[in-house]
């Protein structure tokens, strides 16, 4: 912990500098800061030590066995979680405060569910072990490689495979099912079925108007 707190204090002490024009800031990439922004990026930092300290308390408790215990500390850090929902054993969020999960859905195994933005998912859907939900990527093409961040909308009654990974923006209308192991990068209509990277239509859903209720969560898991 003391080796820790040097190594941050050290990394402060870089981007603060004494000239005749006195204490100059700059960021991680050498530009100048006012002392407002310094401020704001000081503030920033804390918070998310703060956030990151949650995450990891909620890290922890993704793997008590009980899906009771595991709902009442979701909900305490903001999840909003839709009568008869579940969310399985080892399931990780970011920024738990952006996520909202319908009546009756339920969440496999060790998903990803990104709150960085709004993440909506409907009633009565099946997400499958593994899969990863994102709001929030890199600019590639910033110069100082910036988040941009999208929300991601998921309809009622849609199915997604085991190992699916889903991107910032996309929308995936009511009652469509994405593929095991498929990347989406782009909205799909209501009742299509796409799979691969990229996730491209592979068929169309003959069922268009769903009612079903999901089977029970797995109790220890």
């Amino acid at each position: 912990m003391i080796a820790s707190s040097y190594t941050i204090y050290m990394l402060y002490l870089e981007h603060i500098k004494l000239s005749s024009r006195g204490l100059e800031f700059t960021d991680k990439n050498g530009k100048g800061l006012s002392v407002g922004q310094a401020l704001a990026k000081a503030l920033n930092r804390v918070y998310n030590y703060f956030l990151d300290m949650d995450l990891l308390i909620l890290r922890i408790i993704s793997f008590v066995p009980f899906h009771f215990i595991r709902w009442f500390f979701y909900s305490l850090a903001g999840v909003k979680i839709g009568k008869g929902a579940h969310i399985h054993i080892g399931t990780q969020f970011y920024n738990p405060r952006g996520v909202s999960i319908g009546e009756g859905s339920i969440v496999g195994q060790n998903a990803f569910l990104d709150g960085r933005d709004k993440l909506n998912i409907g009633k009565s859907v099946d997400i499958a072990s593994d899969v990863m939900i994102y709001n929030s990527e890199h600019d590639i093409n910033s110069e100082t490689f910036e988040a941009t961040s999208a929300p991601v909308e998921i309809g009622d009654y849609v199915f997604i495979g085991p190992r699916t990974i889903i991107l910032p923006g996309v929308t995936i209308g009511k009652g469509a099912v994405v593929g095991a192991g498929a990347v989406v990068t782009k909205d799909v209509e209501e009742f299509k079925i796409v799979g691969g990277v990229p996730a491209q239509v592979i068929g169309e859903r003959n069922l268009k108007d769903p009612h079903y209720h999901l089977g029970r969560p797995r109790l220890f898991q």
